[in-house]
């Protein structure tokens, strides 16, 4: 087990605890964890994502948005077909054209032929040399709100279909998982930061000691990630991995490993009434 760095301020409980924190965090990440996740491991999972849109919805192109709410923009992050490359990193005002237009509302729509919609903003087109003659649009939305967008450009054998929307807005899921899957993630990290640096900060207020050596506190955090990794055979985290791939192969199986893990359950709490109930001589 590596070591991770320990804070002569803090101490070890206060490292405990925090990584009893990143724990539990970690047990999220890996519980909301999709099959996005575990087939496309070794691809950037938004690229390939658009990259399966162009393939299940027989487009020319796909391309994935985020919103950046410091100036309000959707930014591409991820593309597929031509001109991808010229795509990603490029970005429109939140509230500008189709895309716009889905990520204000949270509605996903498809357009027969963008010239002749006046929502179609020309500003990626020609940027980018492609000019899309139909386009779908569906937002990446959960409970908390709109995050971004994916368009799906030129279908090949027509247009868009209600079908196809729907095909659409599952991939749009999977992408939102990703996102806020990334996002708690960073935040975690940000948290345990801001943890530490905070009883650094505190102890140095309070304490009558000659002042100690800066604490490294990137290399706590990090040291918190790679212990996070050298746990990965605890049972806990093998319950968690299986029922995430369960979860990702075949939900109605997963109620049935609850069903299981719930008569696991009761039959251990009848045996622990057993074991403690007056005159079994246990205790």
């Amino acid at each position: 087990m590596t070591d991770v760095p320990r804070d002569p301020v803090a101490g070890d409980g206060a490292i405990d605890l925090l990584l009893a924190v990143a724990r539990r965090l970690e047990a999220i990440d890996r519980l909301t964890a999709t099959s996005a996740a575990g087939s496309l491991a070794d691809e950037p999972l938004l690229t390939a994502l658009a990259r399966t849109a162009t393939v299940v919805l027989e487009a020319q192109a796909a391309s994935i948005a985020l919103h950046r709410s410091a100036d309000d923009r959707l930014v591409f992050v991820a593309a597929a077909g031509p001109a991808a490359g010229e795509v990603v990193g490029l970005s429109i005002d939140a509230a500008a054209g189709i895309a716009g237009y889905a990520f204000a509302t949270g509605q996903p729509l498809a357009v027969a032929d963008v010239s002749a919609d006046p929502r179609f903003d020309r500003t990626i087109a020609e940027a980018t040399g492609y000019v899309p003659r139909s386009l779908l649009a569906t937002p990446l939305i959960d409970d908390q709100g709109a995050i971004g967008v994916l368009e799906v450009l030129d279908r090949r054998d027509g247009t868009f279909s209600l079908r196809d929307l729907d095909l659409a807005a599952t991939l749009a899921a999977e992408a939102t998982i990703i996102v806020r899957r990334t996002q708690t993630g960073r935040e975690a990290t940000r948290l345990l930061r801001g943890a530490l640096t905070a009883l650094v900060a505190a102890d140095g207020e309070t304490t009558a000691d000659p002042p100690q050596p800066e604490i490294d506190i990137d290399a706590i955090v990090s040291g918190l990630a790679v212990r996070l990794a050298d746990d990965a055979d605890d049972p806990t985290w093998r319950l968690a991995d299986q029922l995430a791939r369960l979860l990702a192969s075949d939900p109605d199986r997963l109620e049935l490993a609850v069903d299981w893990l719930d008569a696991l359950l009761r039959r251990t709490d009848r045996h622990a009434g057993r074991a403690g109930s007056p005159g079994t001589g246990r205790r």
